[in-house]
């Protein structure tokens, strides 16, 4: 078991459930879905390189991402409807909390001149939204043999019904919230 986990069940849902008086456990917030989504953009036109953002996405996440395409043409930005303009990964359960044990402890403290999440990228619904600037603060990735360094949104989706809750949950599990 993860160690994200056990701090979730020892610790963050009886702190939860005293400070937001939840009588029930199962009523306390918890991270339902880790969502990492990557733009390609100007890079959708070359193949190998969308084929390489695609596997270290997959190292990344542990599974195997999908393409995201243009619902529309638009022809000021030069996208085709069907072409590529994403890459996204959805992750649930083990992967997912293995991937914010990752994330909170490895990746964010090795992130240049970082100093906390601010409490302004928790929305009204208590979702967590990062975004990254580099992918080479991820370990999996070796930095010399990445040939293209691209930015990350990540997005840690929570059961949580306000701000406030989604902010605790996130400090109480080690978040490093302002």
């Amino acid at each position: 078991m993860t160690q994200l986990i056990e701090q979730y069940r020892k610790h963050t849902i009886p702190a939860l459930q005293k400070e937001f008086k939840i009588a029930n456990v199962m009523a306390t917030p918890k991270i339902t879905k880790v969502v990492i989504n990557v733009g390609v953009g100007r890079l959708s036109k070359e193949d190998k390189v969308l084929e390489r953002i695609a596997g270290d996405v997959a190292k990344l996440s542990g599974q195997k991402p999908t393409f995201r395409v243009a619902k529309k043409s638009i022809a000021s930005f030069k996208i085709r409807e069907g072409a590529p303009v994403g890459i996204a990964v959805t992750l649930r359960g083990r992967r997912m909390y293995d991937f914010a044990d990752r994330f909170i402890n490895i990746a964010l403290p090795r992130s240049k001149d970082f100093r906390g999440i601010p409490v302004s990228n928790v929305d009204a619904a208590g979702n967590l939204n990062v975004g990254l600037k580099e992918s080479s603060i991820f370990p999996e990735l070796n930095y010399e043999n990445t040939k293209d360094i691209f930015s990350l949104q990540v997005t840690f989706a929570t059961s949580a019904h306000t701000q406030a809750e989604g902010v605790a949950l996130f400090k109480s599990l080690g978040f490093p919230i302002k």
